[in-house]
């Protein structure tokens, strides 16, 4: 295809779909950390990152494995409830390293209501970090699992489609309608572990 003399090939990271570099010059020179969530489908990963002349630098961070590692979470970890808590964790640790704010940096993900994002970032907001946000895109019912409680109520009358929608809960000896119950004793257990040092007791 002919080109005119002031066309230029967009760097990589755009045509690849991964940085919006507007938004990111935008974060940099407000010199705020940025906090970064980020998602797979079986894992969470936030991290509160600042921008330096040398490059980026993680000041914390956190992974949905220490859940199960620290915390003996059942559910998967890939799920609303486990970014709220990834989240939690995250907060934590930026809050032990005197960081008091951040921005949301959430990459070319798709904002949407109630999604994993903002699971993620309401645990960081309820360690006590500040970061702004709106309201309404934080569904309270979905992060310690409800939703998920009630399609598996929904669901137990079909065994075999039970069985192979929850299988993952199944191994780990854990119904789908404990899960509420389950994120609130893990939630508690994250909160008394960084009150005595970030250790568990």
């Amino acid at each position: 295809m002919a080109r005119n003399s002031f066309y230029r090939v967009k760097l990589r990271r755009r045509r690849e779909g991964k940085t919006d570099y507007h938004a990111r010059k935008a974060m940099v020179v407000s010199e705020r950390p940025r906090l970064v969530p980020r998602f797979s489908a079986k894992n969470v990963s936030i991290q509160i990152v600042i921008s330096k002349v040398s490059g980026d630098e993680v000041i914390a961070a956190a992974h949905s494995k220490e859940l199960k590692k620290k915390y003996n979470w059942k559910a998967p970890t890939g799920n609303i409830p486990a970014a709220y808590l990834t989240g939690l964790i995250c907060g934590y640790k930026a809050k032990n390293k005197a960081v008091k704010n951040a921005i949301l940096d959430i990459g070319l993900i798709n904002p949407t209501k109630g999604s994993k994002i903002f699971a993620a970032l309401n645990g960081v907001i309820d360690a006590g970090i500040e970061v702004p946000y709106d309201e309404k895109k934080i569904v309270k019912g979905r992060i310690d699992g409800t939703h998920i409680a009630k399609y598996g109520n929904s669901m137990e009358a079909d065994s075999e489609a039970y069985s192979a929608k929850f299988a993952k809960y199944l191994e780990q000896k854990i119904s789908p309608k404990d899960l509420p119950e389950h994120f609130s004793k893990i939630k508690s257990e994250i909160i008394n572990s960084f009150k005595n040092g970030g250790k568990k007791t």
